[in-house]
């Protein structure tokens, strides 16, 4: 009896780790599990990457099940930090979009205009509530906040360190930690005031990362589930070579296809900025979202049993789809906010106009 080695050495395994083929290529083939090889990692592009450079590499992340903040960082954290005209930490960086904080003044105004605490002398401020979720935050060197202040929209920044962290992870046992602040004091020179548009530029990179992160778990699945009916036979020929299989596998790549065509046309777009940003991105997360379910479910149903085991790379993909199907906007509320701006006059401008 032959036996190959499964590494499922914490917290997340490298979907390369595994050689599914092997696995159903030889009857006498049993797995071994084993903890001992490092997941494969992603190189983190450089601050002048292009969008569509940006874009590749969160793809990729999320094709490897990269362990780390690569998206958060690399479409999210950096872009605003810069926009804001803050300074860019170094190492991975995490975001919170949190608009039930309660912030005041650390240094209230004495002045007879207004109410108390309607003015600041500085814009240090001073914090207090939740941040929920926040993807990554145990690991990371700094978290950007945007939150509603006294004087209206801002982004802060501050270190994990600064807060109780509360553990917390999604279906994939990726971090989603709380972090819980008392009166913090923010000072001011860690302070941007922002405009709605950056504010709503922080919902649509969010939603535009996680659609990345899609396209490329999608299109681990795709390759899984390929390389799984190739390799596996029944009736003495491989799942590949039956019509029924074959149809589902096409409708598995296709759906994968329009996920990643949808992500890699909203690049120009949120360079542009503007109403065409809003339709491609919100456009390329509803898809992704909607198509996530799809391909995780024809993925299972064409690997059987043994996709939805440890033993099997595919979970790694799959619980994956899942949690970013909802995380930052589903399909139904960006597909909302896709379709509240349009009327019968702008509908077909929209969708027929180059960014």
């Amino acid at each position: 009896m032959n036996t190959r080695t499964i590494d499922t050495g914490a917290p997340v395994i490298s979907a390369d780790a595994y050689d599914t083929a092997a696995f159903h290529a030889a009857a006498d083939t049993i797995a071994v599990v084993a903890n001992t090889t490092a997941p494969d990692a992603v190189s983190l592009p450089s601050e002048d990457a292009s969008t569509a450079e940006l874009l590749a590499a969160a793809r990729e992340a999320g094709f490897r099940a990269v362990p780390a903040p690569l998206a958060e960082t690399a479409l999210v954290a950096r872009p605003l930090l810069r926009r804001a005209g803050l300074p860019v930490p170094d190492g991975p960086l995490s975001y919170a979009i949190a608009p039930d904080l309660t912030i005041r003044y650390a240094h209230p105004a004495a002045s007879a205009v207004g109410s108390a605490g309607s003015s600041g002398d500085d814009d240090t401020l001073r914090v207090t509530g939740t941040l929920r979720r926040v993807p990554w935050a145990r690991t990371a060197t700094a978290v950007v906040v945007l939150a509603a202040a006294p004087f209206g929209p801002a982004l802060f920044t501050l270190t994990p360190g600064q807060a109780v962290l509360t553990p917390g992870g999604n279906l994939a046992e990726e971090p989603r930690d709380d972090l819980h602040l008392a009166t913090l004091e923010i000072p001011a020179s860690r302070v941007r005031r922002i405009s709605p548009e950056l504010l709503d530029e922080a919902r649509l990179r969010a939603a535009l990362a996680r659609s990345a992160l899609i396209a490329g778990a999608a299109g681990r699945c795709a390759d899984l589930t390929v390389a799984h009916t190739t390799a596996r036979t029944q009736f003495g020929r491989p799942l590949s070579r039956f019509q029924a299989v074959k149809q589902e596998e096409a409708r598995l790549i296709e759906e994968t296809a329009l996920v990643r065509a949808a992500v890699e046309a909203a690049a120009v777009p949120l360079d542009t900025g503007g109403t065409a940003a809003h339709v491609a991105i919100a456009a390329a997360k509803t898809q992704a979202s909607a198509s996530a379910a799809e391909i995780a479910r024809i993925a299972h149903q064409l690997h059987g049993a043994i996709g939805i085991t440890r033993l099997s790379p595919l979970h790694l993909a799959t619980t994956r789809l899942w949690s970013w199907r909802d995380e930052d906007g589903d399909e139904t509320y960006w597909a909302r906010r896709l379709a509240r701006p349009l009327t019968a006059t702008t509908l077909w401008p929209t969708l027929t106009t180059t960014p």
